[in-house]
């Protein structure tokens, strides 16, 4: 038997997804996350979902894991102390950085530029250079670096960055100092920038370099002791990371460059929503994962999600690939609040977060939280996770109340409000996806998850006008689908950097088939089979005099048979559709890139016994909630034995294990072939 355990670590919850690769069979479980060290929440898990198939972890093949340890580490400012040591002249490279203020007029005057995440005093120049084709222009002085690298020792840096000019074309030099540094600090990582990013513009590929620097210490901890105690639990099998881009990294290399998996926890939702679209047969999707602390948003276009070429988190923006995911401090855990000042109802980015978490759960929570509000509303019930976890909903009436005595407007008002509020922030983060990008989000089915995703997506949808609203099976649990069904990904980057009008096809080809050699022999190096790996390839193309480029993807067959003309008018086509206008100016072909990914997972979705369209056999009972200012009827089911082809009229509710789905008074759903719930208007 052949198992793939996924992992996905959340602000409140670890999602664990256990399954057979043979007989598609799966096993799940939600446990609290232990933010003080998340490997214990993990271990918790595992040795639970093992427990309840009766596997053994000898027996798990692949342990694949979503983790927001390096993102924690740059929003909580606990990355290491980073020494960078760059050319001659360059030594204010991170202070003078890039002269972007976000935000309106007043941001110049209210934007508090936040501190490099290496130190003016940590930066040291070395003299040697080379110049823009790879040639020496000047030697490297090896005992000024060693001396250098003595004074680094004696301030404490607890990682190295190497980032000198033009090493994007020779890392001769930059070599060299990573074997000096080796010698003078050993144990101490070494970071080199024509390793982490071979790309022209010298600020973005020295800011990438240092980000990965300072969360490796941390990283690297991190995974090392999780390896370590998940052997020491008999896990034979390989541990892999999900990358920001949603593709899987071995845990070896997860340590070296940390700087792609900074967003590998919200990646995890995409590929899982991604693999529930294809059983479903939807094609264009936006996603919807709410979580405990916060909702990621993201969009996927003929099953494509989008990607971008910059990760961001929080005020850091590195030139790594990442899903193009939209997160806002929106979840299940938000605090509600009416701030003295103004008297209006505020909700979030505060969460109660998994300790001491909402006042309903009863673990000393005092804030009223979203959860609290869905609770007093009725549209939580008081048994979660399968009847194992009681909410206390007078103490969430209690706790909402404060909210409603401070606008002076009854109980249930508040907490409709609550979750008006909360849901407009959602809408929001859906237009920056969709509208702000030129797609209309009427060609989008909206799929919520994670554990309050479908308490959400219809009320969501209806702002949106994305139907359907799909509640896919084991909402909650997604991410972790995600982790376990995607594949394994790598890519590297060129700088190419010449008009269109000057670029000889044969030589474009000819690099870009070295590059695939490159990521192949990555991946053959990780155990994935040569008759496994798939090749892609993206061109990044700009109007010559822009300051940023649109990433083209494209194929070797593409370009023999049509040179650059198809390239060149399928760029003018997708800057057209996202900034409404052309240019007559020559093109520019900026940066080469090429990218190996593993064989997909092909993992068929069970499908349900078929049905006559009558949900009665999964009544619970009848149910009163709240909604459109009143008290209404609803019924309760139980979402396990529900069948094809059921209808349910709303107001409904629909519990499972890891998650509740609200379907509204004035909507209606069916199950589909595979037990998705997708609901429309009545």
């Amino acid at each position: 038997m052949s198992y793939r355990l996924g992992v996905d670590v959340g602000g409140t919850f670890t999602d664990l997804l256990l399954f057979n690769e043979e007989s598609g069979a799966f096993w799940r479980h939600k446990t609290p996350s232990t933010p003080q060290d998340s490997s214990l929440g993990i271990l918790n898990g595992v040795e639970v979902v093992c427990r309840e198939a009766g596997v053994s972890l000898s027996e798990v093949d692949y342990f694949l894991h979503g983790t927001t340890v390096a993102t924690n580490a740059v929003l909580e400012g606990k990355g290491a102390r980073v020494g960078l040591i760059v050319t001659e002249g360059y030594r204010d490279i991170m202070q003078i950085a890039r002269s972007f203020v976000p935000g309106g007029l007043a941001a110049w005057i209210i934007w508090p530029k936040p501190q490099p995440l290496a130190a003016l005093e940590d930066t040291i120049a070395v003299k040697g250079r080379m110049d823009a084709d790879g040639n020496e222009v000047r030697p490297i002085d090896e005992d000024e670096i060693r001396a250098a690298l003595e004074q680094l020792k004696l301030q404490g840096v607890e990682a190295i960055t190497v980032s000198l000019i033009n090493a994007y074309v020779s890392g001769a030099h930059e070599k060299r100092i990573g074997e000096i540094a080796a010698e003078v600090m050993p144990g101490v990582p070494v970071s080199l920038s024509h390793e982490v990013l071979p790309e022209m513009q010298e600020y973005e590929r020295t800011l990438s370099t240092v980000a990965n620097a300072s969360v490796r210490p941390v990283v690297s901890r991190y995974v090392s002791n999780l390896r370590g105690q998940l052997e020491q639990g008999g896990l034979t099998g390989k541990l892999s990371l999900l990358r920001s881009d949603g593709g899987l990294m071995s845990s070896q290399k997860a340590e070296e460059h940390p700087v792609n998996i900074l967003m590998s926890g919200p990646a995890g939702g995409v590929t899982g929503a991604l693999w529930v679209a294809k059983n479903a047969g939807l094609k264009n999707i936006l996603t919807l994962d709410v979580g405990g602390t916060s909702t990621d948003v993201a969009l996927i276009e003929n099953l494509e999600p989008r990607r971008q070429r910059t990760t961001e988190v929080g005020h850091l923006s590195v030139r790594a690939s990442a899903l193009d995911v939209k997160t806002v401090g929106a979840g299940g855990g938000s605090i509600a609040y009416v701030p003295e000042l103004t008297g209006a109802l505020r909700v979030g980015p505060q969460s109660a977060g998994a300790v001491p978490g909402p006042v309903a759960y009863g673990k000393g929570g005092t804030e009223p939280t979203v959860t609290d509000a869905n609770v007093v509303l009725g549209y939580l019930p008081e048994n979660l996770l399968g009847g194992s976890f009681n909410l206390d909903r007078e103490g969430a009436k209690k706790s909402v109340q404060k909210i409603a005595d401070a606008l002076g407007v009854d109980l249930m008002a508040a907490a409709r409000g609550i979750i008006d509020i909360v849901n407009e922030n959602m809408f929001g983060a859906l237009r920056m996806i969709s509208v702000q990008q030129g797609y209309d989000p009427r060609h989008f089915a909206l799929m919520g998850f994670g554990g309050a995703g479908p308490l959400h997506v219809n009320a969501v949808a209806k702002l949106m006008g994305s139907w359907p609203a799909v509640s896919p099976v084991s909402p909650g649990v997604l991410c972790a689908l995600g982790d376990a069904t995607t594949r394994m990904r790598t890519e590297t980057a060129r700088s190419y950097s010449k008009l269109e009008t000057q670029t000889s096809v044969p030589d474009l080809i000819a690099l870009l088939t070295e590059m695939e050699a490159q990521v192949r022999g990555e991946l053959l190096a990780d155990g994935v089979a040569q008759d496994k790996i798939e090749s892609q390839f993206e061109v990044d193309v700009r109007y010559s005099g822009q300051a940023f480029e649109v990433p083209m993807p494209v194929t070797i067959a593409m370009l023999e048979k049509d040179g650059l003309g198809a390239l060149i008018q399928r760029f003018d086509e997708e800057h057209e559709r996202l900034f409404t206008f052309t240019m007559d100016t020559p093109h520019e072909i900026v940066n080469l890139r090429a990218v190996a990914m593993g064989q997909a997972l092909n993992l068929p979705a069970a499908e349900l016994a078929k049905g006559n369209g009558d949900p009665t056999s999964a009544k619970m009972r009848d149910h009163k909630l709240w909604m459109n200012g009143r008290e209404q009827d609803a019924v309760i089911y139980d979402r396990n034995k529900l069948k094809q082809g059921d209808i349910i009229a709303g107001p409904a509710i629909i519990v499972e294990m890891d998650s509740t789905t609200l379907i509204e008074s004035d909507c209606i759903a069916t199950v589909d072939a595979v037990g998705n719930i997708l609901i429309n208007p009545a």
